[in-house]
């Protein structure tokens, strides 16, 4: 079966990973360009990551039939847009997380996916990790679950940087996106009421973001994302027990911890799992891992905890 050619489209730093991760990709798959809007910056990326060709313009990727699907690591605001773009011009979609703070653009963006029998997947790599699967198999040892809290934040010392921008910018959609993308997971549902609150840094995005999730079950998940701090972890309790995770996201330790006992497994390239997941299925026809259902419900838990915020109400999902 013939490798499947991705291109880059966007010269981010969390691109790096994904490109050494296609390397990791037993073959089936292959970074053969990266794309920028400044021709000498596509050039001097693709030469220090061993890409093959360099590409001026995010359309003249997208026109390549040498190009089988892209990796989208664009600024958030500009996910939904040349998603779009990349499905009209046939291409298989890998877009980095968040694809949207907006429920009708996921849906949107599924719909024309479906129609052009095209594959479209968000970048949320740890679920692909073997630390997630031992911590979905850990979880059936505590009995019902009752309540989780997830945390994700960093020092952002450049008060400049984009992530602080109004548009599409905030700790939420940085690294919160992680705690509730978790907290959906472990809960096993879509939660049917939110209550957040926010502090907006110096562009009016959220410096913080803290709030309640409330599930039809009962089950209940705090989370806290963070400009200001460094933190991660996953705490899950159960009617007979504890599940602590240190190290959620990047899941580099490999650790979860069951009531004080530590269960491990061997760290794995998440980014490398990813692309496996989605160059397989774009081989085989098949189903992604992070699909449809799991991304429109995404971006509608995200769209409640920012209207919460700006209103300072519960927001209800119900329905």
């Amino acid at each position: 079966m013939a490798p499947v050619r991705w291109g880059v489209l966007g010269t981010a730093k969390i691109a790096i990973p994904l490109v050494e991760g296609v390397r990791e990709a037993a073959g089936d798959a292959e970074v053969v360009a990266v794309a920028s809007r400044d021709g000498a910056k596509a050039r001097e990326y693709a030469e220090q990551h061993g890409v093959p060709r360099a590409i001026e313009g995010y359309d003249a990727m997208l026109g390549d039939p040498g190009i089988d699907a892209v990796y989208i690591c664009l600024p958030n605001g500009m996910h939904h847009d040349w998603t779009m773009r990349a499905l009209e011009a046939g291409k298989h979609v890998l877009c980095e997380k968040p694809y949207t703070r907006r429920a009708d653009e996921a849906v949107e963006a599924f719909g024309r996916a479906e129609a052009f029998g095209l594959l479209l997947s968000e970048a949320f790599m740890w679920r692909h990790n073997p630390q997630t699967q031992l911590l979905r198999e850990a979880l059936t040892e505590i009995g019902r679950l009752e309540s989780m809290h997830a945390t994700f934040g960093f020092r952002l010392e450049d008060q400049t940087n984009h992530r602080l921008d109004a548009v599409d910018g905030g700790s939420l959609m940085d690294v919160g996106c992680y705690c509730i993308n978790g907290s959906r997971m472990i809960a096993g549902e879509e939660p049917s009421r939110v209550f957040a609150r926010h502090e907006p840094g110096p562009g009016h995005a959220d410096l913080r973001m803290t709030g309640v999730l409330e599930f039809p079950s009962g089950f209940t998940a705090t989370f806290a994302s963070t400009f200001t701090a460094s933190t991660q972890g996953i705490e899950v309790v159960g009617e007979h027990g504890i599940v602590r995770v240190p190290d959620p996201w990047h899941c580099r330790q490999g650790v979860v911890i069951v009531d004080g006992d530590e269960r491990r497994v061997t760290p794995a390239n998440s980014y490398a799992l990813e692309v496996a997941d989605v160059t397989r299925a774009i081989q085989t026809d098949g189903e992604v891992l992070v699909g449809r259902d799991e991304t429109i419900g995404q971006a509608r838990a995200i769209e409640a905890v920012y209207r919460s915020a700006d209103t300072g109400e519960p927001v209800s999902l119900a329905g």
